[in-house]
């Protein structure tokens, strides 16, 4: 079966930059009239002309929001589980060339971090772990998946890209969704920060998406790290690509969507190859909004609380309050793992009572097994 591997080879890089730049004010007011947009609506929502209807589009974007998910906001925390690595990535304070102190949690410490989460409320948890498929990999998660699933309602990971039978056991033990952005989908963009390790794969990267599917896993999230390419127009547009094929493709799967900017991190990080403002990154998330009214669009702790605070209530619809993002974060104090500097550090608590004000309703849990889930851990 093709892949979207072999739909991304008949785009062209330079092509679609050059069309996006060339989109004019009519071509995005026809594209705002529209209710089902397609790659040709997206360019013109993404172009330089797009912006200049930024109002507009968050005012459809917010419409489309609510229609769709009310006035609820999904919390999750990050559960980093390990910051070993065996990539080296120019933009991650995880990557193995960075003299950090390198932690892999045991049973015990895990134990510790699933209850401090917990006792700030949150239900739905994300596992993320450096990539080390040997120290960190399908036995490990084997291990303890069932263990942290004891613990949450909804759980996800972030990991490597897996085999597509691992996901089909994974799943049995309770995995909800798996997170695996492609960072830029800019190939040679994409050498330039992947130094060495399995990540340097492109192709394995692109198509975990399409294994995931496969493996019948419920939820699958996509994203982009915004600055890697010098062109996050057209890096969002091959998103917008990627998640379209995906729903035509596999359409029993939800999902979601992210639009990371690159932080602060261990090693100073880069420079973004491609300057994104707040107004920019709001436009791309709108964008998406009118593309996909049914996609989850998260919002991280990468972004400022001012901004959070400002574009939630518009088009987000899940977001992490509190987090922390090395090992053993929230039942120790220790900073020096971390994989980036969080920008807001409020807790959900303070985020919440920001939400309720703005007339939103925080959940904390959003799924029981009595509705339908079948794992190894009823059986």
């Amino acid at each position: 079966m093709k892949t979207f591997a072999h739909c991304l080879k008949q785009i062209s890089w330079d092509d679609v930059s050059l069309s996006i730049c060339n989109q004019t004010r009519k071509d995005v007011e026809r594209a705002l009239k529209l209710n089902n947009l397609g790659p040709k609506e997206m360019m013109a929502l993404l172009s330089p002309a797009g912006a200049e209807y930024l109002e507009c589009l968050a005012k459809r974007a917010q419409i489309i929001t609510r229609q769709r998910f009310g006035n609820i906001i999904n919390f999750y925390l990050p559960l980093y589980l390990s910051n070993l690595c065996a990539n080296n990535c120019t933009y991650c304070g995880f990557s193995m060339s960075n003299r950090i102190r390198r932690k892999i949690l045991n049973e015990k410490e895990i134990v510790k971090e699933c209850e401090a989460i917990r006792t700030q409320g949150i239900n739905h948890f994300l596992l993320v772990t450096g990539e080390h498929r040997t120290k960190v990999g399908i036995d490990y998660f084997r291990r303890y998946i069932p263990l942290v699933r004891k613990y949450c309602s909804s759980l996800i990971m972030e990991v490597q890209p897996l085999l597509e039978k691992e996901y089909v056991e994974l799943k049995k033990y309770g995995l909800d969704g798996a997170l695996v952005y492609q960072e830029t989908y800019h190939l040679p963009s994409y050498s330039r920060h992947h130094l060495s390790g399995q990540k340097q794969d492109f192709l394995w990267r692109l198509e975990a998406p399409d294994r995931l599917a496969c493996a019948g896993i419920d939820k699958i999230g996509l994203g982009v790290l915004l600055g890697l390419s010098d062109n996050w127009r057209t890096d969002c547009y091959m998103l917008a690509r990627h998640l379209l094929y995906l729903r035509k493709i596999f359409w029993k799967s939800r999902y979601s969507l992210s639009f990371p900017r690159l932080r602060p991190c261990v090693g100073g990080g880069v420079t973004p190859s491609s300057m994104i403002n707040e107004s920019q990154l709001l436009q791309i998330m709108c964008a998406f909004r009118l593309l996909a009214p049914e996609v989850e669009i998260s919002l991280s702790t990468r972004e400022s609380p001012y901004f959070r605070d400002h574009v939630i209530p518009i088009v987000v619809n899940s977001i992490s309050a509190g987090s922390k993002t090395h090992p053993g974060g929230y039942s120790q104090k220790i900073i020096a793992l971390e994989q980036f500097t969080p920008y807001d550090n409020r807790s959900p608590q303070v985020v919440s009572q920001v939400l309720r004000v703005s007339g939103l309703q925080p959940v904390w849990k959003d799924w029981e097994p009595y509705l339908g889930r079948h794992s190894l851990l009823e059986e």
